[in-house]
């Protein structure tokens, strides 16, 4: 297992331990909240994790090099921007999608665009961001977030 991994999780035991000798009651409470959740939201990563595994074992790594690696130039740039800003995928998933598609040859800018504009820009969810927040608000800032987006991305292709 990654370090990482084993801090991250060794700190969430340690607190939860904690937590459960300073009051039973409500870490009970809070597991099964938790709980719940994980269970309503495992079927949607699962079939993520699923329909990414199969894409990934059946576009050969020439493939997603083609579409958004070193040949791919602003074309793919720009598509996988605009996947990014369209898809609707959990931002706890778009990580290992984004070491996968690294792995398969895709372009450390393009996969910074796909994840920053995965998280920033909501375009499936801009009808409901319209209704709460107005047109003029949820257009302007998903523009902009677009924007920063590709300059976030182009940055950490220059630095890295």
């Amino acid at each position: 297992m990654n370090p990482t991994a084993i801090f991250i999780n060794s700190f969430v035991l340690l607190f939860l331990i904690v937590s459960f000798f300073k009051d039973k009651s409500k870490t009970k409470n809070a597991t099964k909240v938790a709980l719940k959740s994980l269970l309503k939201m495992l079927p949607v990563v699962l079939i993520i994790v699923i329909l990414i595994g199969l894409l990934l074992g059946l576009a050969p790594p020439e493939t997603i090099s083609k579409f958004i690696g070193e040949q791919s130039g602003w074309e793919g740039f720009l598509l996988i921007a605009i996947l990014g800003s369209v898809a609707h995928i959990p931002s706890l998933l778009a990580f290992p999608i984004a070491a996968s598609l690294l792995d398969s040859g895709a372009v450390l800018t393009s996969v910074a665009v796909f994840i920053t504009t995965l998280t920033m820009i909501g375009i499936v969810t801009l009808p409901l961001e319209i209704q709460l927040m107005g047109r003029k608000f949820a257009l302007l800032r998903n523009g902009i977030s677009f924007i920063i987006a590709i300059l976030i991305a182009l940055i950490m292709g220059a630095i890295i």
